[in-house]
């Protein structure tokens, strides 16, 4: 029901009404219409919900379009609530309902016994409360410790006495969040770990469209839109879902993580907080690096798949790089703060709790999978940047015996200073995308970038002081030793055919 709050009686209300200035329907068919028209004027449909265009979205807007409850499947980090909350955007901006009703009766049909008698009391001049959007969204985060009371509703004997009702009247009932939900959408986070018997509480809502409070011969008709998460391992394959709900669900819907670097990095520049002034600047390469720590992480086989590797992983290590750019740019008073690669191993407490190993992993250590994940994802990254370039000219200086003493706390102006001594170092950095005029902290993220880039490929070396100097040579195999026969003077002889044969010995 859409309308304007200058309506503020019933009688005004059903004026309204007559002349067809309000539309009365289901919170779906509400949802099913704003939804349609968003898709006739070509609107964006969830703002802030990336990658998903043509898998998710479209999956999302059909179970929309045929008013089904609906649950989402995915691993964590795939924002599948940002989307149930997205929802909210397809809701009426304003819906009417009687004041200090617990489960939002409509003045024009109330379910609860409340609503009714004070529809009957006050008649037309009852006045019209009406209600946002936004609060029309219930969430709850499914916990083994929920109770039907908590999700449907139980007699509350304190609000009885202090009435003076008794036990058996309807006005003395304890509304859950389901009946509070009612002319809205009500979501439950992790599914999989509400208890069985709050599950078969469920039923009668999703299939029916009413609950039954405990202890009361009252059923409650609601009008509402039931949408779920939870973890497709815990779906399928752990039984956690009691069959008989899976079924009354009307679709099941996957998401996923993004499937190119371009996605994952407009995610994290959404979310992650790196605005902290105009002096502060992330290079491209560095958001690179630091979204394909995350895709590595996915197809690591240390790192548990099923648990998957959240997008919350990169935008953590993003904020943590750009505060080791900033404590060092405040102590040697640089400016802009430029984020370096070398700040994203300063991130590694960022990552390590953001994964789950296998046994593999665990006996190699979180923290040093991390350093590996670091370098993979550097790896990648430089290969793209520079695809067919002749590195030999850096390689060879430091083959020869030159090294570079640097750190993540080398003042730009330093780092510049001791690379120009490289032959070629500094034109890398500017074909890495730092223009020729670009600010000399830029210029250090850029020369550092491409040592790291050397580094991850194996031709240069590194020690833990971030001291770069020239590959160690592989290790030759060793080559087998000589098999010449030798002779000695206890060799026996040996007469075949008349000549003579000596024994022979190997060294």
């Amino acid at each position: 029901m859409s309308s304007s709050p200058r309506i503020e009686t019933l009688a005004q209300l059903k004026a309204a009404v007559a002349k067809g200035e309000v539309r009365r329907r289901s919170v779906r068919d509400e949802v099913r219409d704003n939804l349609s028209e968003k898709l006739r004027r070509k609107d964006p449909l969830f703002p802030g919900i990336i990658g998903y265009d043509d898998s998710v979205v479209p999956q999302l807007v059909n179970a929309v379009l045929a008013r089904h409850h609906f649950i989402l499947l995915g691993l964590r980090g795939q924002a599948k609530t940002r989307i149930l909350r997205a929802l909210t955007t397809l809701l009426d901006e304003w819906i009417p309902v009687i004041p200090d009703s617990e489960i939002n009766d409509d003045p024009l049909a109330p379910l609860s016994a409340f609503g009714q008698a004070r529809v009957k009391a006050e008649g037309d001049q009852m006045p019209i409360a009406w209600r946002p959007r936004e609060a029309r969204y219930v969430e709850k985060l499914a916990t083994p410790d929920v109770t039907i009371a908590d999700m449907i509703g139980d007699i509350d004997p304190i609000k009885a006495a202090k009435s003076g009702l008794q036990l058996g009247n309807e006005l003395s009932m304890h509304f859950g969040l389901l009946p509070r939900s009612n002319r809205g959408i009500f979501a439950i986070n992790e599914l999989p770990d509400l208890a069985g018997k709050i599950q078969v509480g469920l039923f009668n809502i999703l299939q029916e469209g009413d609950v039954q409070i405990k202890g009361y011969p009252v059923r409650l008709p609601l009008d509402v839109m039931i949408v779920f998460t939870a973890n497709p391992e815990d779906y399928t394959a752990r039984g956690k879902i009691i069959t008989p709900l899976k079924d009354r669900i009307g679709a099941e819907i996957r998401t996923h993580y993004m499937s190119n670097r371009s996605d994952a990095i407009e995610i994290t520049s959404q979310e992650a907080w790196v605005a902290r002034g105009p002096a502060i600047e992330v290079p491209r390469f560095v958001r690179e690096v630091v979204e394909e720590i995350a895709f590595q992480a996915r197809i690591e086989r240390k790192v548990d798949k099923r648990s998957g590797v959240s997008q919350r992983m990169p935008i953590s290590v993003l904020e943590t790089a750009v505060s080791n750019a900033e404590r060092r740019a405040l102590f040697n008073g640089e400016s802009p703060i430029v984020t370096r690669v070398t700040d994203v191993y300063a991130a590694l407490p960022s990552m390590t709790g953001k994964f789950e190993l296998e046994y593999e992993g665990e006996l190699k250590g979180a923290d040093q999978v991390a350093r590996d994940l670091v370098r993979a994802g550097v790896s990648t990254v430089f290969d793209g940047y520079f695809p067919n370039t002749d590195l030999k000219p850096v390689i060879e200086w430091f083959d020869l015996g030159g090294s570079l003493t640097l750190s993540d706390t080398t003042p730009a102006q330093t780092l510049v200073a001791q690379a120009r001594r490289v032959q070629g170092l500094v034109e890398l950095a500017h074909q890495a995308g730092v223009a020729p005029d670009a600010p000399v902290p830029m210029l250090a993220a850029g020369i550092d970038f491409v040592l790291e880039g050397l580094y991850s490929q194996k031709k240069i070396s590194r020690n833990e002081d971030r001291g770069y100097h020239g590959a160690e040579p592989a290790r030759r195999p060793q080559q087998p030793q000589s098999r010449t026969p030798v002779l000695t003077p206890d060799d026996e002889d040996e007469i075949e055919g008349g000549g003579r044969k000596k024994k022979r010995y190997y060294n």
